[in-house]
């Protein structure tokens, strides 16, 4: 039996079947294979926190024009895009006021717009993503909506440290941000997958709180079987209530909390009563 077929979920629930056959051992291996148009480099020259006014300008305008309009209005035509839970965005105004970290599961070529719609992050919101994939088409929005390259290990230690300081001082100015903790994206995946300790080590580092988030899916009816093949579900996002981090414990202990908390928090949102998957690996 493979893993989709041992997820279990509540009485409701909609589970995708879209003819993607998923990995059974590696939960990190990557499935998306995008096609590069540039080689992308980073080093430790690269402006992990570029202040500049043609970024400044890109990121206001071109984010207000293409995330907040276009591509919202696309996400709800073609994707039925619905919100949940946005109620705890005012519940715990006061926790998220200095800003928090978003995380959801990697489920859609989208899903990073999807979250930041849902969850009204403003502007000042900064993503870790896999450098390569700023080669690709997407690259320009990628860094325009707040992308930030990680520097892989070819970049050397420098790089790597400038990448640190750069999220010191994105802490430093109350900015938002986003991690997805499974890594690799698995299309239309139902499953939560292993998470990696990199956002829960962030949120213990910068005493931030961890607002989850959960991509969920509906079966694709009525008027939206004109703009995809019906097998393609249709989205949610819905926001859970944040998790605090508690500095008074040591650091691993926290850290290995705070990812059991927010696994089965997101379980509890996806409707999952059996997951196939651990916590982690």
């Amino acid at each position: 039996m493979s893993k989709y077929e041992e997820l279990r979920v509540a009485e409701g629930v909609y589970v995708p079947q879209v003819g993607i056959t998923y990995p059974e051992d590696n939960p990190y291996e990557q499935l998306v294979h995008p096609k590069f148009t540039s080689h992308f480099t980073v080093d430790e020259n690269y402006p992990f926190v570029d202040d500049s006014f043609r970024f400044r300008f890109n990121n206001v305008v071109l984010v207000t024009l293409i995330l907040r309009i276009l591509m919202r209005i696309s996400l709800h035509v073609k994707m039925g895009l619905r919100y949940k839970g946005r109620s705890n965005l005012c519940k715990y105004r006061k926790q998220l006021a200095n800003g928090a970290i978003t995380i959801a599961n990697h489920c859609f070529r989208l899903d990073c717009p999807c979250v930041l719609l849902a969850t009204k992050v403003p502007f000042n919101v900064r993503i870790p993503m896999f450098a390569p994939n700023f080669g690709t088409k997407d690259g320009f929005f990628m860094k325009t909506v707040g992308g930030v390259p990680i520097p892989d290990q070819e970049a050397g230690m420098a790089a790597l440290k400038k990448f640190n300081e750069a999220f010191d001082e994105f802490h430093r100015r109350g900015y938002w941000m986003h991690v997805f903790p499974e890594a690799k994206r698995w299309d239309f995946y139902k499953p939560l997958r292993p998470f990696q300790k990199g956002a829960f080590t962030m949120a213990y580092k910068y005493d931030m709180p961890l607002l989850p988030c959960v991509i969920t899916f509906r079966e694709r009816k009525g008027i939206y079987r004109l703009f995809a093949p019906k097998n393609l579900p249709l989205l949610q996002v819905e926001i859970g209530e944040p998790i605090i981090p508690d500095k008074s414990h040591p650091r691993a202990q926290e850290v290995n909390r705070l990812l059991d908390t927010a696994h089965k928090q997101m379980e509890r949102m996806a409707g999952i009563t059996h997951n196939p998957w651990p916590n982690t690996i």
